[in-house]
Parts: C-alpha cells; sequence; structure tokens
C-alpha cells in the first residue's frame, strides 16, 4: 500500500488548523485502508521535511499530494524537493487547481447571483506564473459555471492585486474567496471588499476530499502499471 502525504499551508488561526484536520480526516473516512499523514509547508509542525524523512524510513513508498488550490514555489520546489531527495520512496501528486471541481464548490459558496453582475476571483497569489495560470483557468471555469464575468485579484505575488481590480470592475460585484480556510489572507478578503458580498472559504468540503484521492490515484498508477 502507498502511503498518502497530505500537505498544507501551516496557519496561525485555529479556524483554519481545523479545517486543515478536517479535510484529511475525510480523506481517512474515504480510505480507511490507506495510511495518511499530514505534514505542513510553514508554520506548523510536523514540517513536510521531516514527515517526509520518517515515511521514507516507515512506508514502502508514499505520494505527497499538495492541499493546495494551485501549484507554485510549494509544489515546485517544497514538494519536488522531498520527491528528488528520495525518487524511490516518494513522488508527488499535482495540485488540487484548477479543475471544474473547484469551480462547483466556488459556485455553491457563492449562492445565488441572481442581482450579481461580475464576480471577482480573490486568490492567495504567487511569484510564480505557472501558478497564476492555473487560477486564470479557475476563473474561467467559474464563469462558465456561474455565467458571469470572472476577474482575478491576488493579495500577494506578481498578479494584479485585489483592490486594482476591485477598483476597475463595475457593476454588481461578488467576491468569491478562492481559499481553502479561514485565517490571514481570508480576513483581508473581507476587509478588502468592503460591502461586497464575499463567499466564505472552500472548507472541508467531502469534494475537495475525493479530489485529493483522485490525484492521489493518479500519482500512484504509473508505478502500478509498469508492475
Amino acid at each position: 500500500m502507498t502511503d498518502l502525504v497530505a500537505v498544507a499551508h501551516g496557519t496561525a488561526d485555529p479556524a483554519g488548523i481545523a479545517v486543515v484536520h478536517e479535510l484529511v480526516r475525510e480523506l481517512a473516512r474515504r480510505r480507511p485502508e490507506l495510511p495518511v499523514s499530514l505534514g505542513f509547508v510553514d508554520l506548523l509542525t510536523p514540517a513536510l521535511p521531516d514527515l517526509a524523512r520518517r515515511v521514507a524510513t516507515d512506508a514502502d513508498e508514499a505520494v505527497m499530494v499538495p492541499l493546495l488550490l494551485s501549484s507554485g514555489y510549494h509544489v515546485y520546489v517544497d514538494i519536488a524537493a522531498e520527491a528528488s531527495r528520495r525518487p524511490h520512496k516518494l513522488r508527488a501528486a499535482a495540485a488540487l487547481g484548477p479543475d471544474p471541481v473547484l469551480a462547483d464548490i466556488l459556485a455553491d459558496r457563492l449562492g445565488d447571483l441572481s442581482r450579481v453582475d461580475q464576480v471577482v476571483l480573490a486568490a492567495a497569489g504567487s511569484s510564480d506564473s505557472r501558478a497564476l495560470m492555473d487560477c486564470a483557468e479557475t476563473a474561467d471555469l467559474l464563469a462558465r459555471r456561474v455565467d458571469r464575468p470572472v476577474a482575478v485579484g491576488y493579495l500577494s505575488g506578481a498578479g494584479e492585486r485585489l483592490p486594482s481590480v476591485l477598483s476597475r470592475v463595475r457593476g454588481r460585484v461578488a467576491v468569491a474567496t478562492y481559499l481553502l480556510a479561514p485565517g490571514f489572507f481570508a480576513n483581508r478578503v473581507r476587509r478588502l471588499a468592503g460591502s461586497r458580498f464575499v463567499s466564505p472559504p472552500l472548507g472541508a468540503d467531502p469534494r475537495l476530499a475525493e479530489l485529493a484521492l483522485q490525484r492521489y490515484d493518479a500519482a500512484v498508477r504509473p508505478s502500478a502499471i509498469a508492475v
């Protein structure tokens, strides 16, 4: 059996930590036979390098599944580094996004849009252009899902910042929070949005757990075929 190592952002917000742990518990409920562990790329323990070292010692092999909504530094550097250090033990799965499932969850969080003309997708941001492309694709998927224009505003990194996007988007605007859990960034989205409607973070939605398991299965499958 190939272990699943869930890899998440850390947060200082207890509500955010609870969401991450609930999502990992949902993974375990859906695959009770699957060894599942959780490591963090920042702020919290166990830190990914420590967990990867322990899993590589105890397990035959493992797949690291990013509980991250787009690819960026943590996927291409942090997680990739652990896979390259132990190529016969650890491999990396793809990030959760972009994916139509995420657009479905975002649309559900937005709710009734009958009085909304446009949506702004509020994303954490990245200095990696590939992460920005992932977010742009998510915006396109959401636009098709809600049948309204969707612009992307970032809270950090290289893309156009959320305040700038909100200042130029006209009409009745709703803000879709493209974050996994409550925390510093989610609070900032609410502050910057002013009186506009802001959807809650995605949370520990069972569909996210299923998507993470699909990423795990896709990463496991090549070795199964090779055997």
